[in-house]
């Protein structure tokens, strides 16, 4: 794959981009999540919504989780053709010029909010503001290249889209909601860290100062643990509280102890020691392809995803079906 430096970038005469890769700059993996959270935040809050109101508002979300993605690619591109995860990305291989997808994210962020407002209500749509702005500036712009704690930090745009269902429900944001967020904010960096262990080089090579690039893998391998120490707890608590039911109880002390094995399992291994150095093509298959010594990484990456998905789905199933606490 041909890798174009920062000028084709900005400079290319004729756009060569397809839907496809405008459908790609909304990141569509990560918006199936933010959409998921966002619906059971919206779905679990109490009292009833219009159903139509609830379709636009989750559709709001789901466009404006795309437009950060696009203000992300776009300011990223120079950096994601670094990467072999992501110089595929279509900023990245050129096929999308940088003031295209720029211009996309402003026109999609612009969209979602003002609709959200006018559909929902303005507290929904002020933090979906925030999300995009948060993201694709704080984070993206501000605290990507100069901390190790991005990641830690910059975890908060990914936490919100609970709250703004719950929001655009209900008008309020209570503490019920900010609990939601809790969870996703303390599962980021165990998940994202676990991915950074066996792909070190690739950040390395690029600049960005991920914990495992600024810290090593020994000291990156304890913060997972203890941040999964912190958050399992977390995810436990909704059936504490009144939030969650039985089945989120069984669910969340189930895959809880699941994760804090593979957490011991990470921080007894030796991955991340030796990183992964191979030159293969950025595809989404090698987040999960990698060498034997980095394989306790890559299996708390993956157990991640399907636990903090279990976590919200127990959530949604109990709402649905009237079984919640």
């Amino acid at each position: 794959m041909t890798i174009v430096t920062p000028t084709d970038l900005d400079q290319a005469p004729i756009s060569t981009a397809q839907p496809e890769d405008f459908f790609q700059l909304l990141k569509p993996r990560v918006m199936s999540l933010v959409v998921f959270t966002a619906a059971t935040g919206l779905i679990v809050a109490p009292g009833s919504v219009n159903p139509l109101v609830a379709a636009i508002a989750i559709l709001c979300i789901a466009v404006g989780a795309g437009a950060a993605g696009a203000l992300n690619m776009a300011l990223e591109g120079e950096t994601d053709a670094l990467m072999r995860r992501t110089r595929g990305r279509p900023v990245a291989a050129g096929r999308v010029r940088k003031n295209d997808a720029m211009a996309f994210g402003v026109i999609l962020s612009l969209f979602s909010v003002m609709l959200l407002g006018m559909n929902a209500n303005w507290l929904a749509a002020g933090l979906l503001a925030l999300t995009i702005v948060y993201y694709a500036g704080f984070y993206t712009l501000l605290l990507k290249r100069r901390t190790p704690q991005n990641i830690v930090i910059g975890g908060a745009a990914g936490a919100f889209p609970p709250v703004i269902g719950w929001a655009a429900a209900t008008g309020h944001a209570p503490w019920q909601a900010w609990l939601l967020f809790a969870i996703i904010f303390l599962w980021t960096p165990p998940h994202s860290w676990a991915l950074a262990l066996y792909s070190t080089g690739d950040y390395a090579k690029a600049g960005i100062p991920m914990m495992p690039v600024a810290r090593g893998a020994r000291s990156t391998r304890l913060q997972i643990l203890i941040y999964s120490l912190i958050f399992v707890p977390t995810a436990i608590a909704p059936s504490l509280v009144g939030l969650g039911g039985v089945i989120y109880l069984v669910v969340s002390v189930a895959g809880g102890l699941g994760f804090l094995g593979l957490a011991w399992r990470l921080f007894r291994s030796r991955a991340g020691d030796e990183p992964d150095k191979a030159d293969t093509v950025g595809r989404e298959a090698a987040l999960y392809d990698v060498k034997v010594q980095a394989k306790p990484a890559r299996d708390l990456f993956a157990f991640s995803i399907l636990y903090l998905m279990a976590l919200f789905s127990a959530l949604l199933v109990e709402a649905l079906a009237g079984l919640g606490a």
